[in-house]
């Protein structure tokens, strides 16, 4: 299984999905691919946000040595499935994919609802984590049994 979750820069909450994804794979035993991306090159090749990097640690996941990355049309065709954040991310990803297949790996995160950029709220970052668990915990059920 190989996943890719997206946000707008790749610093606050895909690098939090990936961890929290990959966590929950290792834990259940699964070697699974997840990878994280952003929708603009604002960042690329930094780390998370310190604030990212410090509520991921305080449940148990490490994302520090994670590096900020654009999203590219390869992916596509690396991934099984591609996550994002909100339908800006949404709407710029499905302007890369080359075909109806790849436009179906794409999916919101959370159907129902956005996951909130916290970059400039530090008071979202808890609850944007909790978000971020709750759903992967939740995709993690479905997806591994296509595993």
């Amino acid at each position: 299984m190989k996943i890719l979750m997206v946000c707008l820069g790749n610093i606050c909450r895909s690098p939090i999905a990936e961890g929290v994804m990959q966590k929950l794979a290792f834990d259940n035993g699964f070697n699974w691919e997840v990878d994280s991306a952003g929708t603009g090159s604002y960042h690329i090749g930094s780390h998370p946000d310190h604030r990212s990097i410090k509520v991921a640690k305080q449940f148990g996941i490490d994302i520090s040595q994670q590096k900020a990355r654009a999203i590219k049309k390869e992916d596509f065709e690396i991934f099984n499935h591609i996550y994002v954040m909100d339908r800006q991310n949404y709407d710029d990803v499905i302007s890369l994919a080359a075909n109806a297949d790849q436009m179906n790996k794409v999916k919101l995160l959370i159907p129902e609802r956005i996951v909130s950029d916290p970059y400039y709220d530090d008071a979202l970052f808890l609850p944007v984590f909790e978000m971020i668990t709750t759903q992967c915990e939740k995709l993690f059920a479905q997806l591994k049994n296509e595993n």
